[in-house]
């Protein structure tokens, strides 16, 4: 199950630097897969008997839902992650264990991500949000377009105060207040500090013969086939994940979120047929006065991608560079072929044609890549300052923030391709 592989940090004070907390996030999917960014403001929905159409099935509406910014694939309702107004992030992975996976289309994973963004203000939120729509609604459903499969879910939640990991086998599910930093990475991690859970989680194991009820709850052990005494020793992405963060402990920055994602030899910055198509890095300052700044990529391989920041503010520009095509979801048919229409938004077509001048022109791909990390850098300090001198200008730069670095970027990789 490794090619469906996710990597989701947070780190806390006094983890990090300046009182921030530091969110990051590589989904990797098949290579193929084109992820957008794109952002939803905030509604009133009035006619609360008019049901809510996610990836597969509908729910109940809520009289309010906030404003988010979403990195999701494109052919799919939810998100792989992504932030709303009130500083709550949230990613998801894909996990597996004794549990069987229903084949019943149900909420995925992903549109748990952007329902918990949706409605909640807060980390734990967000969480209750989760667990709730998973007890009245399911988990389940196919998670790639035009292939077959389906995986249960674990989540990174976190807001300018507090993280919490959230992981879930069917319906039963085990949460864990975060302290310092942490990660998840397609396996259950939580073990014996548990400090929510489902009433009926323990009952459920015990009578499937998982735990015998005298030892100690673990619950990674219990659900699924992992030796947790030798979860943080091993060779795996969560140990080489865990093992970046603590190296770091103390001096995390959001440039130290984005260099871990971009790291090649963990395997958290991932290639071939499964690879890291899309990444963000989010800054939660614990001053209420200061804004959250959001990075996303929208577009895979990260070392050879630009982080841009969105900030959420009235008025907001449309993210068109970033947003893919619309199609109607088609499933596939037995028997029938099926193509996989062409969602690549503006910014991935260029970042496309950019790739291919990086790598068959050395010095012309050298001058793009710098370029790209001139760009980066300029709009880093720029943010800097912005935490820095509690100063932003909202109707000149942040109601046009994301679209305005988009542009940018795409001049860069037009450039590049223009003077082969």
């Amino acid at each position: 199950m490794e090619p469906y592989s996710c990597d989701t940090f947070v780190a806390l004070p006094p983890a990090t630097v300046e009182n921030r907390v530091i969110f990051g996030k590589n989904s990797d999917r098949l290579f193929d897969e084109v992820q957008e960014v794109i952002y939803f403001p905030a509604t009133a929905h009035n006619d609360l008997g008019k049901r809510l159409k996610c990836t597969y099935i509908e729910v109940d509406q809520v009289p309010e839902t906030y404003a988010v910014v979403l990195s999701r694939p494109a052919w799919l309702w939810g998100a792989e992650m992504g932030a709303n107004e009130h500083g709550v992030c949230i990613g998801n992975e894909a996990v597996w264990g004794r549990e069987e996976i229903p084949q019943e289309e149900a909420l995925l994973g992903m549109d748990l991500v952007r329902l918990g963004l949706e409605r909640a203000d807060t980390a734990e939120k967000a969480l209750d949000v989760i667990v709730d729509l998973l007890e009245k609604y399911g988990q389940g459903g196919n998670c790639a377009e035009g292939q077959e499969f389906s995986y249960f879910n674990s989540f990174l939640i976190a807001d300018r105060n507090e993280a919490w990991i959230l992981e879930t086998s069917g319906k039963y599910w085990a949460a864990e207040k975060v302290q310092g930093v942490r990660n998840i990475s397609n396996q259950l991690s939580i073990t014996t500090k548990i400090d929510r859970e489902h009433p009926d989680m323990r009952t459920y194991a015990k009578q499937k013969g998982w735990w015998d009820g005298k030892e100690q709850f673990d619950f990674a052990a219990t659900y699924s086939y992992i030796n947790t005494a030798a979860m943080l020793t091993s060779s795996s992405r969560y140990c080489q994940g865990y093992r970046l963060l603590n190296k770091h402990t103390g001096n995390i920055t959001f440039e130290t979120m984005m260099e871990i994602l971009r790291d090649k030899p963990s395997g958290i910055n991932m290639k071939g047929e499964f690879l890291t198509t899309a990444s963000m890095v989010s800054i939660l300052p614990q001053d209420p006065s200061l804004p959250c700044i959001h990075f996303f990529t929208g577009t895979p391989h990260p070392e050879r991608s630009v982080f841009k920041p969105f900030i959420f503010v009235p008025h907001i520009s449309q993210l068109l560079d970033t947003k893919s095509p619309t199609f109607e979801l088609e499933r596939p048919v037995a028997k029938k072929p099926y193509v996989k229409p062409d969602r690549r938004h503006p910014l991935y077509q260029n970042h496309q044609q950019a790739l291919e001048v990086i790598s068959n022109n050395k010095e012309k791909g050298k001058t793009v890549l710098d370029n790209m990390r001139q760009l980066e850098q300029e709009v880093f300090e720029e943010m800097e300052s912005v935490l820095r001198n509690k100063h932003l200008d909202v109707a000149k730069t942040a109601a046009d923030l994301f679209p305005r670095c988009v542009k940018d970027e795409i001049k860069i990789y037009q450039s590049g391709v223009s003077s082969q």
